[in-house]
């Protein structure tokens, strides 16, 4: 049986501003990210009926800033995307991640892999004339997530 890359490039997209509710999650050291941000996905859906104005209530979005930047914008946010921000559920956040021109890398597989898939992204972006962003916000939009598999667009931010 022939293998299925779990990779596939769709280029470079242009995304509109999102409007983001749901938990930040920020850790000593990176180890601690791959279990805190499952259990925030976990919850975040667990609660998702006290979101209000969901946009799309299967893609849970991730984001965050690869450089380094502001304790404001330190960690990892993990979202839902809203229309507009209507009474913040307690304990939760809102981010606005403003417009912008993103690479993007479709990935299908587990969660634990994301990691090591970036760098083909940093190379296609590279091989095809664009400039990493990393102070902006970086995009995970997954349309499905389970302890098995993701879904996932990983939207690195170009100029």
């Amino acid at each position: 049986m022939e293998k299925v890359n779990p990779i596939t490039f769709t280029g470079e997209r242009k995304m509109s501003e999102k409007k983001l509710v749901g938990f930040r999650v920020v850790c000593e050291d990176m180890t601690g990210y791959g279990q805190e941000i499952p259990k925030a996905s976990m919850s975040l859906a667990r609660r998702k009926d006290e979101i209000k104005q969901l946009v799309d209530p299967v893609k849970l979005i991730g984001a965050f800033k690869a450089s380094e930047t502001s304790k404001e914008d330190d960690g990892y946010w993990v979202c839902y995307e809203v229309h507009d921000f209507e009474a913040i559920p307690y304990g939760m956040v809102s981010l606005e991640v403003p417009e912008q021109k993103y690479a993007v890398l479709h990935f299908k597989g587990h969660a634990s892999e994301i990691f090591q898939v970036y760098t083909h992204l940093h190379q296609w972006i590279e091989e095809n004339g664009y400039k990493r962003v990393p102070d902006e916000w970086t995009l995970e939009i997954y349309t499905k997530w389970t302890e098995n598999e993701d879904n996932v667009d990983l939207c690195d931010p170009i100029g």
